[in-house]
């Protein structure tokens, strides 16, 4: 868990309600105005009945998935891309001794293979599994264009980014129509107080004051906190895609010819600095890594 990002979050939050609520009480204004439970009902009701309708049940799924993913910070730390580059020296060099073929009862059956239980977080992310075993496994069938091979790793890649911003676009998009939604709701207000004219001005300016938090809470909740997720959203799913990207640079540069450990370091150079582990890191833990069998 990041608990620097996670602690920014919090802090966040915390400025967001400080600064709106506490500039609205010192400058006089009474936070019992700002209770209005049927503006909040039509406003996040009708947003996420809209989520519901512009969505698919995958994307649907998913949002929730990653809104509990986010609180935990990104998938991948530098321990993972240490193991993953550990994990493709091993490789690289049992198939430069052994041949590809070597490999084959490996890439086949990877959840049962003892060479990649070696590498506990890698073969327990099917998706980062499957996309090393697929190209891997085009390797040992005769692909021998690096080229050709890293122009469809880069489409396997994008489509998987793609699902992933699904996601944040789905959010970005609740968040761009809170506004019009608050809008709604104060007009609905306006008709409830237009409909109650005869009333004393005492209890048409609750009225209308009540109608005009919805318009306030609609853009406070669309660009302090909805927009702000799917901008977080959309930074995680970029963060992830890296594991793939150091994948897909590996295997590009030993079938390039490159020796395994020139191979890693290809890998290890497409790395954001903070997960970057350094190239006396990488001989460390390969002098520690199991040897191949």
């Amino acid at each position: 868990m990041d608990r620097g990002k996670i602690m920014n979050v919090f802090i966040g939050i915390a400025v967001v309600l400080g600064c709106v609520f506490g500039g609205y009480t010192l400058n006089g204004g009474h936070i019992g105005v700002l209770w209005q439970p049927f503006e909040f009902v039509i406003i996040l009701g009708a947003a996420v009945g809209a989520f519901i309708i512009g969505n698919p049940k995958e994307v649907r799924r998913g949002t929730v998935k990653h809104l509990i993913a986010m609180t935990k910070g990104p998938k991948y730390h530098k321990k993972h891309f240490l193991e993953l580059l550990v994990m493709q020296n091993t490789i690289f060099k049992m198939a430069k001794a052994k041949g590809a073929m070597a490999l084959e009862s490996h890439i086949e059956k990877p959840s049962e293979s003892s060479l990649f239980k070696a590498y506990p977080s890698f073969v327990k992310d099917h998706a980062a599994t499957d996309f090393f075993c697929d190209f891997f496994r085009m390797l040992i069938m005769g692909a021998d264009n690096p080229f050709e091979l890293e122009a469809l790793m880069d489409t396997r890649i994008e489509i998987q980014h793609h699902e992933a911003l699904e996601i944040s676009h789905a959010v970005q998009g609740m968040a761009d129509g809170m506004p019009a939604l608050g809008i709604v709701a104060a007009v609905l207000g306006v008709i409830h107080t237009m409909g109650s004219i005869t009333e004393p001005p005492a209890v048409l300016g609750e009225l209308i004051g009540g109608a005009l938090v919805g318009t306030f809470f609609g853009v406070w909740m669309s660009y302090g906190f909805i927009a702000p997720m799917a901008t977080q959203l959309k930074a995680l799913a970029d963060e992830d895609i890296r594991y793939l990207i150091c994948l897909k640079s590996g295997i590009v540069a030993y079938m390039q010819g490159y020796a395994p450990i020139m191979a890693v370091e290809s890998a290890r150079m497409v790395l954001q600095h903070q997960n970057q582990p350094s190239f006396a890191d990488i001989e460390a833990a390969i002098e520690k890594a199991p040897a191949a069998g």
